[in-house]
Formats: C-alpha cells, sequence, structure tokens
C-alpha cells in the first residue's frame, strides 16, 4: 500500500508535534563555522600498482586500494579535524605516486576498451590489527549484512527480545563503481558480496564474508585468474562504455548509508570512445574541438604546480559536533520522534529504532572540504559535477553569479546528444536527485571580476517536484542554500577552447525497439504503530494497476533474457521524488507520464494514466544510470542487458535502500551454484 510522505518534525517543550522545514545536526552550529576560507581541493589521480599484459596483448591497469579510518581536516582551519574513512592506494608502480588516504579519494583515471583491475582492501583496523568499529550508530534490526549471524544467519533481518544496543563490531565492505556497464556481476559490488576486515579479532563465530561473496571468488577466478583472500577481493572493470563520469562507494547490505557517510567514496573517469578523443569536432571548422583542460594527471605533484580547467566536484551534505566528529542520528526520534513514545521501540512495532527515514545534513561539504572557495579566470571550465548527498536534491543556481553562461555536455552515460545552453533554457539552474553527475562546461569570461557564491536552491526535505518558492521553501541561504564561493580573476591567456554552442558531441546509437516492458512500483510501507513510514519498497504493478510490494529477500521478479531490450516503468505510489539506479546498464530516458492523484497528490491504487507522456528534459538526452522519478507519475526508461548474471535496482536515497528500497535482479538464467541454488 501507499504511505503519506515523509515529513519532518520537532518536539515543543510541551510534546507538541509540529512541522519544521529542515532537520537540526550536532552540536556545531553551521551557521557559526568560517565559510568560503579553505581552498577547492581538486582530487588528484590515484596512482597505478602496476600495467599487467594479458594473453594477446592487452593491457590493464592495476590497482591495489584499501579504505582506511583517517584524521581529516574537514571543517576550517583552527577547528577540530574529523576521523573518517577513505580510499587510498597501498602501494604506486611510480615513486611519485601519491599514497594518500582522503575523503572523497583520489580520482581513478582510465581508458576506453582499456580494462581497469582492482585489489579493493578493507583495512579498518588499529595499528594493533585490531577491527575498528563503525564511526555511526549501526541498526542491526534492518536486513543488513549481519555478521554476527553467523554463515547461517548472516545477509538476514535478526529478530530481537528485546531492543538492542547499536552494532559495534568489525564493519563489512564492498566497492560498487557506480555507472559500470557490462561489468560481470563478480566486480558489481552486490550487497551480498561484503567481507570484513582481515583483523585479530574477529569473533570465531561471526561470518567474515557475505552469502555471495565465495561464489564471486570463483567466478573471478576463473573470469580473470585472480585470488580473492581475507580482508580483499579483486574486481575488472572492463571499460568499453562511452567517455562517462563515474563514481566508486560502499554498497553493504543495509550498511550503504553509513558507510557512505564516513567518507569512502571516489571519481572514476573513462576518457576515450570507440572514435577517440577526436569524435568531439568544432562545427564551425569541422576540426577536433577543444573541451577546457588540463585535468589532473596520475605523477601530478600535491599540492599541484599547474591550474587545472577541468575540475570534478562533489557535493555532499554532512553534520558535525564541536569536537569535529561527523554527526548522524543514534535514534529514529532524531527523524519524527517515533521512538519517543510508547510502544516505539521493537519488537513490539515495525519501527527500527535507530534507522531514519531520510536524513538532511545541515552543512555542504564540497570535495571533503566544508564550504570552500576556489579561484576562477575569465575563461571557461568544465566542471564534472556529483550530487552525493545522503537524501537532499540539489538544485545549482548559477543565476547569482552575473554573466555567467553554463551550458550541460554530459550526464551519467557520457556526452549528451547536443550541448545544452542551461542559461537560456533553464535559468542557470540544475536540477539533480542523489547519484546523478552532469559534465557542464561553465563560461566565465562575461564575470566581472568579485567573489560569488554558487547557491542551492532545492529544499531542505524531501523532494516532490516542482519550482520554488510556490512548490517548496528553498534551502538555508545562510547554510545549505551555499555551496561554494568562486572568486572571479582575469584569465591569464587567450582561452583555446570550442565555446559550447560550436561542439558537435559523438553521435548516439539508439537503442533497439524493445520486447518487454515492465511496470514496477515506488512504494512506502506506512507504520501501524506510528503516523509515519516503516520501511521504503519496491514492487510491481499488475494489469489493473494495484502494486504488489517485493522485499530484498523476495525471489527475482525482474529477469531480462541476455541481450534483451525492455522499457522499465517506475509507477510512484509515494509523495517523494526517488532518484532510480539500476546497476550494469545504462538507459535512455523515454518520457514521463502522470497518474490520477487524490487531493494530497498521491496515487492511490490502481494506477491510472492520464494525460499526454512528456519528453525528457534536454540535459536527460543520451544515457543515464539514475533518473529521478516524480510521484504522481510512471517515469519510462529503456535499457539493453547484455551482460548475464545477478545486480540490482534501487532508490539512491541511501537509506531509502538500505531499508528494502532495493531488489535483486538477474539477467539470464540462474547460475549453477550460485547462493540459493544446487551446485
Amino acid at each position: 500500500m501507499a504511505g503519506a510522505g515523509f515529513v519532518l518534525y520537532t518536539y515543543t517543550p510541551g510534546g507538541t508535534k509540529q512541522a519544521v522545514a529542515a532537520i537540526p545536526g550536532g552540536n556545531l552550529d553551521p551557521v557559526a563555522l568560517p565559510k568560503f576560507v579553505t581552498p577547492l581541493l581538486i582530487p588528484p589521480v590515484m596512482p597505478r600498482a602496476a600495467t599487467i599484459k594479458l594473453r594477446g596483448g592487452k593491457q590493464v591497469d592495476y590497482y591495489e586500494i584499501s579504505v582506511k579510518q583517517i584524521s581529516q581536516q574537514i571543517l576550517p582551519a583552527g577547528l577540530p579535524m574529523t576521523t573518517v574513512w577513505g580510499y587510498g592506494a597501498v602501494t604506486s608502480a611510480d615513486k611519485k605516486g601519491l599514497l594518500i588516504h582522503n575523503a572523497p579519494s583520489l580520482t581513478i583515471e582510465s581508458r576506453w576498451d582499456r580494462p581497469v583491475r582492482v585489489k579493493w582492501i578493507n583495512d579498518l583496523k588499529d595499528t594493533n590489527g585490531n577491527y575498528l568499529p563503525h564511526l555511526l550508530p549501526v541498526d542491526p534490526t534492518l536486513h543488513w549484512a549481519n555478521p554476527p549471524g553467523g554463515v547461517q544467519d548472516r545477509d538476514t533481518r535478526p529478530t530481537f527480545a528485546s531492543t538492542p544496543a547499536p552494532y559495534t563490531g568489525p564493519v563489512p565492505l564492498v566497492t560498487h563503481l557506480h555507472g559500470a556497464v557490462g561489468v560481470g556481476d563478480e566486480s558489481d559490488g552486490y550487497a551480498e558480496a561484503w567481507f570484513l576486515p582481515a583483523a585479530n579479532n574477529v569473533p570465531p563465530e561471526y561470518a567474515t564474508e557475505g552469502t555471495w561473496y565465495d561464489f564471486f571468488k570463483g567466478k573471478a577466478a576463473s573470469s580473470f585468474s585472480v585470488s580473492w583472500g581475507p580482508g580483499f577481493a579483486v574486481f575488472q572493470y572492463p571499460n568499453n562504455q562511452r567517455e562517462s563520469t563515474l563514481w566508486y562507494h560502499d554498497h553493504t547490505l543495509g550498511m550503504t548509508r553509513l558507510n557512505v557517510y564516513a567518507g569512502p567514496a571516489g571519481f572514476f573517469l573513462v576518457r576515450g570512445g570507440p572514435q577517440g578523443d577526436k569524435a568531439i569536432l568544432d562545427s564551425r571548422f569541422g576540426t577536433i574541438a577543444v573541451l577546457p583542460g588540463p585535468a589532473p594527471m596520475e605523477g601530478d605533484r600535491f599540492p599541484p604546480n599547474k591550474t587545472y580547467y577541468e575540475i570534478p566536484i562533489a557535493i555532499q551534505d554532512r553534520a558535525f559536533n564541536a569536537d569535529g566528529s561527523l554527526f548522524y542520528p543514534d535514534s529514529r526520534e532524531f527523524f519524527d520522534g517515533a521512538t519517543a513514545v510508547d510502544p516505539g521501540f521493537i519488537p513490539s512495532t515495525d519501527l527500527s529504532p535507530i534507522w531514519n527515514p531520510e536524513f538532511f545534513g545541515n552543512t555542504i561539504m564540497v570535495n571533503g572540504n566544508t564550504w570552500p572557495f576556489h579561484t576562477v579566470e575569465q575563461r571557461r571550465y568544465r566542471l564534472r559535477l556529483l550530487n552525493g548527498c545522503q537524501s537532499r536534491f540539489l538544485i545549482l543556481d548559477f543565476a547569482q553569479i552575473p554573466g555567467v553562461e553554463v551550458w550541460a555536455i554530459g550526464n551519467e552515460g557520457g556526452f549528451l546528444a547536443a550541448p545544452v545552453n542551461l542559461t537560456a533554457a533553464n535559468n542557470n539552474r540544475l536540477l539533480m536527485g542523489l547519484a546523478e553527475r552532469a559534465d557542464l562546461v561553465v563560461d566565465f569570461t562575461n564575470v566581472p571580476q568579485g567573489n560569488y557564491v554558487l547557491r542551492n536552491i532545492g529544499p531542505d526535505e524531501p523532494f516532490g517536484g516542482g519550482e520554488p518558492p510556490n512548490d517548496f521553501d528553498v534551502a538555508d541561504p545562510d547554510t545549505t542554500g551555499q555551496v561554494l564561493q568562486l572568486r572571479v580573476v582575469p584569465a591569464i591567456a587567450p582561452d583555446p577552447t570550442t565555446p559550447p554552442q560550436f561542439l558537435t558531441l559523438p553521435p548516439l546509437t539508439p537503442l533497439p525497439a524493445p520486447t518487454v516492458t515492465r511496470r514496477l512500483a515506488l512504494a512506502e510501507m506506512a507504520s501501524d504503530y506510528w503516523d509515519g513510514p516503516a520501511e521504503a519498497r519496491l514492487g510491481v504493478v499488475d494489469d489493473f494497476g494495484y502494486a504488489s510490494e517485493r522485499m530484498w529477500a523476495d525471489e527475482v521478479s525482474e529477469n531480462p533474457i541476455v541481450g534483451a531490450t525492455e522499457v522499465w516503468e517506475f509507477y510512484n505510489f509515494t509523495a517523494d521524488a526517488h532518484p532510480m539506479h539500476v546497476h550494469e546498464t545504462t538507459f535512455e530516458v523515454v518520457n514521463r507520464q502522470a497518474l490520477v492523484t487524490n487531493e494530497d497528490g498521491e496515487t492511490e491504487p490502481p494506477a491510472r494514466l492520464v494525460g499526454d507522456p512528456r519528453p525528457p528534459e534536454p540535459w536527460e538526452s543520451g544515457f543515464k544510470d539514475t533518473v529521478i522519478a516524480y510521484p504522481g507519475e510512471v517515469t519510462r526508461i529503456k535499457a539493453k542487458f547484455t551482460n548475464p548474471g545477478q545486480f540490482t535496482w534501487h532508490c539512491h536515497i541511501v537509506e531509502h535502500e538500505d531499508n528494502e528500497m532495493m531488489r535483486p535482479y538477474r539477467i539470464g538464467p540462474v547460475q549453477p551454484g550460485q547462493p540459493g541454488q544446487p551446485g
């Protein structure tokens, strides 16, 4: 069934519940934080451990990357440092390689059709080799990795006779390369393929790997002759997709929200394509176009001794305590008071005591620092943007920068069909759902010298579509409404880049006609004990318009045959927008169409279409891996499924995916020996 939309609440001293616009954070007041005093960090490039030559001569770039606990200056200098987790290389083939762990981590630079192999290492241990507990409160009542359950009960939703304390054992991790196309399922970062650190003191009764780890270990050995072992796994990415902006992050079952919030994430750039870099032309002359650059390169000094004009920018929201530590709620009471009243705790109710349906940090962090600044010249820049927030939709507003011109040239799946002038077509604004990426050319040529702020006018609450200020209040202009200060100075040399209106982007090859259409449900399960959600779910919609919700543990219901092209229709029965991500493939956004809604704007079964479909937004052309599915609508995508195996599709509001808004799907037949099947 469809429940009410997520509402943010606070409690007055008398106990009266009242709605508020934003969630508070820790005891560090974001208004009091100095802003625009820290230079923007431009992530360096991850050093390779080696180059491997395969039989036949094909070369593979090999990396050894671990996750460590580090202390990092996220808040402005003079304030306490913050303990976080970060990816980093543990070895480098080049003596100049930067063995730096950071959050966000260094960028993996890759080339089209040149595979990348990574040994991912869980090194969340102290100097004595003992495991480190999580930095944040782990709710053990969800369907999660559950190492204490042992081999028999790992990857389950445990039952408890009384409300348990947060889990404080060793932390499971598994890395997902978000946006990787054609990757084998053994290398996709499947949520049940996690592994613990190889620590001295892991209790002997704990499961040390997830349900699918051993099966994928065998596939990796047979597919590309690598070995996995305690505390690590080796994945390989074919990189035979279009030039695109990917990112890597943890994907552990029931813990993604916490593991990513703790820090480990980074960019992964695929460059080139079937036609090479020469496929982008200058339409004025028919010559090869020039995009803004350079970007950081492997072997660059750090701090760099050159100026970059192509910059990856990860925008995340966080909250902090006065001692510099990360704040994340340790009770559902924080979100809506649900566990503050009887019978507010399990097992008496259907609520999880710690999990929060959504979380909005009250501080904006860009490339690992709160509210940094960056000096730009009066020329064109290429900005590769990522919305890496927890639940927050961003509406980036360049309109406060006089004279700026912003063009979108790419999204998650690579270059668009043609450049889109966001200045002329969208008032210098860009909506970005969770995990969406945008490849922009931002022209500061005509911006007067001075300091300007890139703004965010998205809401400090769940996003349901529409425009501010009529449909929702904008983010707090003193905090979350500010992203990054840009200090505009004169250009030091003539700009050699091609004006974006003259860019002819690489041609797109449309997908074949679909053979199957699947009607899928986005649902919200209302609590039987509280006026609020118990969990979010996915499911299927039958021919009569009724939704049948499914849990993560239910049998696979989406099973394309190998090579099939399908249309997936996301019917949104909730009051919120959901950024839907499909692993292993990229897709075309076909259209969106309204559904009949009630007076509260909610879709009630049976779902009924109304009006005509509307086309995707211009900046959604080309191929994507994440799409915004609005409430009261059906959103249609078309994808081709070429690689057999077991993958997932889910909402990328990470609090949602951690509590049932994620489903497995399979391409092709059941694999012999896979978990749950005979060998």
